[in-house]
């Protein structure tokens, strides 16, 4: 789990480290620098928010029956793909220009008062916040007992992300954030199709979904999961060592609808008929 974890961290911290830069950078280049002091406690709001429905989520539902931790955890492993799936696809679309329409929000918001400043810091950090807490739950739960592992993870992610958005707000380092939103956005539809069928599967303890016992293969005695290899697979992929049909399938079915979605290149607008008449004038 630490390397899915990580990249998890890795790229929600980004995405959060990079729209707090832009808000910043925004408001030094503009002369008003008087508004940090808002942009600040909205940030610390949203992250306090994220980490305190991470632990809720995480350490409260020891106090429920094994029936219904499966339920809740297969439920929320759904959640959490969805998440995961939408920020993807979000971030694939919106990365060229989500400095523009931050800077745009910050020009409204300074012009309603302080407040509006503090509540756009802490939606826009919010949301990346909430997406994280619901991953790291998910993770705790794929990894059982082992809630160190997730958590290391999460936290050095979170940590390079930071440290890449201060290098990239300073100058100090350059790279195309294109080209790396697509790479982990590869990675996590894998990551997401583990999570899915580790769902699916907890549904199916939980005696919600049928199936528990019609495994698609079982690869305890050649690919154990208690092996570096096997450990190596679970932490990526969340391989289980013993599969239902219905965790492959899913999985199949997933990464065989969304990859190639993903993948395929970005339509380009074509100029609408006024502009173009106007252009040739």
């Amino acid at each position: 789990m630490l390397f899915s974890s990580a990249l998890i961290g890795l790229r929600e911290g980004l995405e959060a480290a990079l729209v707090v830069s832009i808000l910043v950078a925004f408001l030094v280049k503009t002369e008003r620098r008087h508004a940090l002091r808002w942009v600040w406690p909205g940030v610390g709001a949203a992250v306090v928010l994220s980490i305190a429905v991470g632990a809720i989520l995480t350490y409260t539902t020891a106090q429920l029956t094994f029936e219904h931790q499966e339920l809740l955890g297969g439920s929320l492993s759904i959640v959490a793909v969805v998440f995961v799936t939408a920020m993807i696809f979000w971030m694939r679309k919106a990365s060229k220009s989500i400095a523009a329409e931050l800077r745009g929000k910050m020009d409204d918001a300074l012009d309603v008062g302080p407040m509006a400043v503090l509540l756009l810091s802490f939606l826009a950090v919010g949301r990346e916040g909430l997406e994280t807490a619901v991953f790291f739950y998910s993770a705790v739960q794929t990894a059982q007992s082992d809630t160190v592992q997730p958590l290391i993870g999460f936290a050095v992610g979170i940590a390079v992300a930071v440290v890449l958005a201060w290098l990239l707000y300073k100058g100090a380092v350059r790279f195309n954030l294109s080209k790396f939103f697509t790479i982990t956005g590869v990675l996590l539809v894998f990551v997401a199709a583990g999570v899915l069928g580790y769902g699916l599967h907890d549904l199916q303890e939980a005696a919600f979904l049928p199936g528990i016992h019609t495994l698609a293969f079982d690869a305890s005695a050649t690919l154990p999961e208690t092996s570096w290899y096997g450990a190596l697979l679970k932490g990526i992929f969340n391989y289980s060592q013993q599969t239902t049909v219905l965790q492959a399938v899913a999985w199949v079915a997933y990464v065989a609808v969304v990859l190639p979605l993903f993948l395929k290149p970005s339509k380009k607008t074509a100029p609408a008929p006024a502009a173009a008449a106007a252009s040739k004038e």
